[in-house]
């Protein structure tokens, strides 16, 4: 039976200060660079989660306010928006804002906006990779997307978010080593992360 694609978590509800703008409106060969990173992705559903710039986010791309409501098809994907309401918390607020909505028995691939998505092959080799947590490594420098599955990430909601442990890398590091699968991948895209004007200037360039 075809392994089911997870389900693709893009968090991209920072400040984005050192880039300037909110990263997911970069011009990316004339497309913002959140579509490039939807369409990117080998599966359907995919849940974005906004915080600090979401006004400036639904004045550039007005459908991401409908998908508030109810999920938008968006050249085939079905995707769905929250706004976190505690951005000032970080990464794993956003992320706890969104898993509250996401179907309890589907795995997950968490991406920041600020890593670009690995090629269609090895998203494919991570998703038919079997076990709780799954992270791509490159270079022997461990990047994004990790993917959770749901009898992992579902203990993520029980974390109060002021606790100084509320953070994926801190809970991934409490589980058993044989529930943790560090996948070698080829492609770079997985370790790179794009901050500042000079990386992403840098990264176009390629």
């Amino acid at each position: 039976m075809q392994k089911k694609n997870p389900i693709l978590i893009i968090l991209a509800g920072g400040k984005s200060s050192r880039m300037g703008k909110p990263k997911g409106l970069l011009d990316f060969k004339g497309e913002y660079w959140l579509l490039h990173q939807i369409n990117s992705f080998i599966g359907n559903d995919v849940f974005i989660g906004l915080g600090y710039d979401s006004e400036v986010y639904f004045n550039t791309i007005p459908w991401l306010k409908t998908a508030i409501e109810a999920p938008v098809n968006y050249k085939g994907k079905k995707v769905s928006v929250l706004i976190n309401s505690q951005p000032e918390f970080g990464l794993f607020s956003n992320l706890q804002n969104l898993l509250k909505q996401v179907n309890k028995k589907q795995d997950i691939f968490v991406l920041p906006i600020d890593v670009p998505l690995l090629s269609e092959q090895e998203q494919a080799k991570i998703i038919a990779t079997n076990n709780l947590i799954v992270i791509p490594k490159f270079e022997n420098k461990k990047g994004h997307p990790v993917k959770l599955n749901a009898l992992f990430w579902k203990s993520l909601l029980d974390i109060p978010i002021d606790n100084n442990e509320a953070r994926l890398d801190v809970q991934i590091k409490k589980r058993n080593a044989s529930e943790i699968t560090i996948l070698n991948v080829s492609d770079a895209s997985s370790i790179k992360n794009l901050n500042t004007p000079k990386d992403w200037l840098e990264f176009i360039a390629l």
